[in-house]
């Protein structure tokens, strides 16, 4: 006959919540939940042994939980600070590999554009920082600093003159400002492109669907059925999506794409029309400016700075529709894939909600001034 424990277990209403709420949980650790348990049937006065066949674990483990909560109550279910295994790699040692993953492999003599976590440890060592290093360990820490030197980004600086003002005056379009002003209620903002060269592939065997433990397969070779282009504009703030298809981009295309906005409530009647365009041949520099103006008074187009469709908000609406719209390209012919663009867009504006867009005009101040001081610094090194 087991006896009764000395440690006795008397909760609050505050604890028993708690520990009520830990103990069904499904999201916890599982030690937590079992240790909760252990105190919830030692309140209700079961005895150890009977709380340890319930529960599953020893009567030593219901002694140990049960004599911690008399002692220190909810914070004595929480594991104690251990010492672990002693590093085998001192500081130092981290610190040095982390610099060379940042360093080119040209710099050191090696014939490679960039590193891999196994030619960093193989470095490591050919270099004298340590006598032998796994590579998962040199992968563990540069995650852990979120340092990846086998990755990388394409990046161009910007080469316009004025990219500050103008990216500045799209930004603040965004935010419904132009020049200084707050646009009124009449005021729209479009943001317009082409997406050119999309072509109607036509596969020479069917999909073959997907299924248990197998993705959808689509067929490798296909015949190719002619390429269009299809012309969208964005309203920003409304986030509805107008477009046209053509068979090439140009100015009458782009023209015609403009027109059947221009056209359309609540456009028509619009006071300013903004268009937010891009550097291409069809709305390009002053002329294209003309040319809007002469057609309709009331649009006025925007130029973004050379190099910055990143910051044109139709170049999302065309990354959603290449990937849902476009991939896995497989059409019968040039009037499947002008049908399907068609019915995206009315699709899509049935849903859409306008982008969250937190690029600011003070955001891109800062990282003008984070690339002007790259580039000084880049400059010095040069010049040493």
């Amino acid at each position: 006959m087991s006896r009764r424990s000395p440690f006795v277990v008397q909760l609050s209403p505050t604890d028993r919540t708690i520990l009520e709420e830990l103990a069904s949980s499904r999201t916890a650790a599982h030690a937590e939940v079992v240790r909760a348990r252990i105190v919830l049937m030692a309140a209700d006065d079961v005895q150890n042994v009977d709380i340890a066949r319930r529960v599953g674990v020893c009567v030593d483990v219901v002694t140990k939980w049960r004599k911690r909560f008399c002692g220190e109550g909810l914070a004595g279910l929480k594991d104690r600070p251990r010492s672990g295994r002693p590093r085998l790699f001192g500081s130092k040692v981290v610190a040095g590999i982390k610099a060379l993953a940042c360093e080119p492999p040209e710099q050191h003599d090696v014939a490679l554009s960039r590193w891999s976590s196994h030619e960093l440890a193989a470095q490591a060592v050919s270099e004298g920082l340590v006598e032998s290093i796994s590579s998962s360990t040199v992968r563990r820490w540069l995650r852990a600093s979120a340092i990846k030197p086998w990755q990388y980004r394409s990046w161009i600086f910007p080469c316009d003159p004025a990219f500050a003002t103008k990216a500045a005056r799209v930004l603040d379009l965004y935010a419904r400002v132009f020049e200084g002003v707050a646009l009124g209620p009449d005021d729209y903002v479009i943001s317009a492109d082409e997406k050119s060269q999309l072509q109607a592939l036509t596969r020479r065997h069917p999909d073959l669907p997907p299924g248990a433990r197998r993705v959808r397969r689509v067929e490798f070779e296909y015949v190719r059925g002619g390429t269009l282009a299809y012309m969208g504009a964005y309203d920003v703030h409304q986030a509805r999506l107008i477009g046209t298809v053509a068979p090439k981009t140009g100015i009458v295309p782009f023209m015609e794409l403009v027109e059947r906005v221009m056209t359309l409530e609540p456009y028509a009647s619009a006071r300013h029309v903004y268009w937010i365009v891009d550097n291409g041949s069809s709305h390009r520099g002053q002329p294209s400016i003309d040319r809007m103006n002469a057609a309709w008074p009331t649009a006025r187009l925007v130029h973004l700075p050379v190099h910055a469709s990143w910051l044109n908000q139709i170049e999302v609406v065309f990354s959603v529709i290449q990937r849902k719209v476009i991939k896995p390209a497989d059409f019968a012919d040039l009037s499947a894939l002008q049908d399907r663009l068609e019915r995206f867009e009315d699709r899509y504006n049935e849903t859409s909600r306008p982008f969250d867009w937190r690029f600011s005009s003070s955001d891109l101040t800062a990282m003008l001034e984070r690339m002007d001081a790259h580039r000084s610094r880049d400059e010095m090194l040069l010049a040493a």
